[in-house]
């Protein structure tokens, strides 16, 4: 058998699109709604398009509205707007025809005319979301347009459709969605007012909620409140209220305690479940502090106060606003997740959006709205777009210089909030190079003092201690070796390490508190992006300005003797033992750690609790004992190293110099005690 050349046109079977529609094209079946009622909302802004440019006339009492109608008796669904409606033409060419978008096409009918406002609907399949919940869909609608007649269609699903003249009588259209037994949910009036504030809570028109066949209900406002929309039942006179009152005097009088009013019984006024103008679309000039902590409440249903917030607005070259806002932390409660709310034309997308959305930036809590976003089909997503890498660098960078204006203009506040918000600028500066470079000179450490200084305020406080301890070094071999960097130290633990904190403030030395579990990752990261300075723990090593200037010659006795001694009675023949003359005699013992190896140590410990299975001892054994011969009990040692005592001294030195460094282990703590209850004892004797 012989096939001739052929030249066709793949199709579409309806039969396989309506389950692709069904199953895959939206992850939320309760999606329709936002789907529905944002087709809705175009309608109602193309009608108004219309309008303005002189191609129709809207009444004179038009207001815009889309209500959805709950029947559960029924198992219905309705939505109802009174937009631009369609013709029998335009039905088949929309609704017929998948994917086939009516937005597209207006738009493309009036590009030179309708650029102010945008149209939410790009793709033309928001309506078959509907199949996702109905059994059948009807469609009731008339269009604008003079002389256009009433349609009527109606679809079960499958591949056939009805369509007939229809018998609405107003403007607009009623989608008609006949539920399916496993969402009748749906018809809750509970349900459907959390779908509809989840999705739509900011739409462009106002939506209202009705149950058909519900009872009127009613409410008493005062007479002189009453407009012409009002349906007035009953007018209501309240009499004035009196009380009689005792003068001083002893005579009575009757006081008025209320006034004669009139009021009036009307049918309630309908109340919009969203707000058409939301505080973002709104310029920040015209917004006040307590509508921005308002909008926050009501948005994210947190009752505490952010910190500050970032009000977005951007016209080109792309349209975005928003408002990003820093919320206070709990750090010991709560995990450090924020929500930011991506819309499209104030029709709700979806939480936490990464690609729009620096990773950084989703330990705050916000709104972003960006017509622009280069949706996918489903409208849940966005399409891979170097449009949207655009968007999110502006994003970081408008937080940059947020943050960076606000410490140079209001540095008291900034100090306020750093310790809420320092590791959200961590983590950014971990994460994107650009945000570092602008906020490296805008990092705040607190010091010794609690006062919170920038890298620039302290390397400058440091420059004349740094030339000092250069000038006092000895150890002219080392010398070309040495790091010339300037050196920031830091305190991990105020504690923990009390006994170094107080040798540096008696020689007026300086620290930075860094005690959060970001801190190792981010000094690694500014050192290796700064050549001009290092930090290092302020027990990494003893520095000259702790200690007297002496010769190695004049010690070596002393530290050979020692090193022998407490190497024994330690039973650690690979101790690194070091003796210095401490300016503090009080001090016996310290221990010191290079900086490398605890980062290194804190690294594998980082690792191992994220069940890595690294073992930070394998970095270990590499501290120094620092003995300073300046200290009476250092100085017996060395003088009656043979004494039956000193092996028990030499342990409780090693111990109380670890405890100042680091918790000991569960066994060596017990031994401590033990040992410290024996020493004890040889004072009572």
């Amino acid at each position: 058998m012989t096939m001739s050349n052929r030249h066709g046109r793949l199709s579409i079977n309806s039969d396989n699109i309506f389950p692709i529609i069904k199953k895959w094209l939206y992850s939320d079946h309760d999606i329709f709604y936002r789907e529905l009622i944002s087709n809705g909302c175009d309608a109602i802004t193309k009608l108004k398009k219309l309008d303005m440019m002189g191609e129709y006339s809207l009444p004179d009492d038009y207001e815009a509205k889309i209500r959805v109608v709950l029947n559960p008796e029924e198992k219905t669904l309705k939505f109802i707007d009174n937009g631009l409606g369609m013709t029998a033409d335009e039905v088949e060419e929309y609704i017929n025809q998948i994917a086939f978008s009516g937005a597209t096409d207006f738009l493309e009918k009036y590009k030179d005319k309708a650029n102010e406002d945008q149209i939410i609907g790009h793709f033309g399949l928001g309506f078959y979301s509907a199949f996702m919940v109905a059994d059948e869909v009807h469609i009731d609608t008339l269009s604008y347009k003079d002389g256009a007649t009433a349609v009527h269609w109606e679809c079960d699903g499958g591949t056939e459709f009805d369509m007939t003249d229809g018998t609405k009588d107003g403007v607009g259209t009623e989608i008609t969605l006949f539920l399916n037994e496993d969402c009748l949910e749906f018809a809750n009036e509970y349900r459907a007012r959390e779908v509809i504030e989840k999705y739509c809570s900011f739409m462009p028109t106002p939506i209202f909620l009705e149950k058909e066949n519900a009872e009127t209900e009613y409410e008493t406002i005062p007479a002189d409140e009453v407009t012409e929309k009002d349906t007035v039942v009953e007018n209501i006179v309240e009499e004035a209220k009196y009380e009689e009152k005792e003068n001083e005097d002893g005579t009575k009088e009757q006081v008025e305690v209320s006034p004669r009013m009139e009021k009036a019984k009307i049918v309630k006024r309908p109340v919009a479940l969203n707000d058409t103008n939301p505080l973002w679309a709104k310029h920040p000039n015209e917004c006040t502090d307590e509508e921005y902590i308002a909008f926050y409440r009501k948005v994210f249903q947190d009752y505490k106060e952010p910190l500050f917030w970032i009000h977005l607005n951007m016209d080109y070259p792309f349209n975005l606003k928003g408002i990003l806002y820093f919320p206070k932390i709990n750090m010991e409660y709560e995990s450090i997740e924020g929500v930011i709310k991506l819309y499209n034309n104030q029709v709700f997308i979806a939480d936490n959006i990464k690609e729009v959305i620096p990773e950084f930036l989703m330990l705050l809590k916000g709104v972003i709205d960006c017509p622009d976003l280069p949706l996918n089909v489903s409208r849940s997503a966005l399409q891979n777009d170097g449009f949207v890498k655009k968007i999110s660098d502006y994003i970081t960078k408008k937080v940059a210089d947020k943050l960076a204006g606000l410490c140079k203009t209001d540095k008291e506040s900034y100090e306020k909030y750093w310790d809420d918000i320092s590791p959200f600028i961590k983590f950014g500066c971990l994460k994107d190079e650009k945000f570092c470079d602008k906020m490296n000179d805008y990092i705040l450490f607190k010091n010794l003092d609690d006062k919170y200084l920038t890298l620039p305020e302290i390397l400058k406080k440091d420059e004349a201690d740094t030339d000092t301890e250069e000038n006092q070094d000895t150890d002219t071999a080392a010398d070309t070796e040495k790091d010339t960097r300037k050196v920031v130290y830091y305190v991990t633990d105020k504690v923990q390490q009390s006994q170094y904190i107080r040798m540096f403030k008696e020689q007026g030395m300086d620290a930075v508190i860094l005690d959060h579990n970001i801190d190792t990752s981010f000094i690694s990261q500014l050192e290796a992006r700064n050549e001009q300075y290092r930090f290092a723990r302020i027990d990494a090593d003893v520095t000259d300005s702790l200690k007297e200037e002496v010769s190695e010659e004049e010690l070596k006795e002393t530290t050979d003797t020692l090193t022998e001694v407490f190497k024994n009675a330690l039973g650690k023949d690979n101790l690194d033992v070091k003796v210095e003359k401490l300016k503090d005699e009080n001090i016996s013992s310290m221990i010191t750690l290079s900086e490398d190896t605890r980062r290194m140590q804190d690294i594998m410990k980082m690792y191992s609790m994220h069940g890595m299975g690294m073992d930070p001892s394998m970095f270990g054994g590499s501290e120094t004992l620092v003995l300073n011969a300046n200290n009476a009990l250092v100085q017996y040692i060395f003088e009656h190293k043979d004494s039956e005592h000193v092996p028990t001294f030499c342990k409780q030195l090693y111990d109380l110099a670890m405890i100042a460094n680091q918790p000991l282990p569960a066994d060596e703590m017990a031994a401590f005690i033990a040992r410290s209850n024996e020493i004890m004892m040889l004072l009572a004797k």
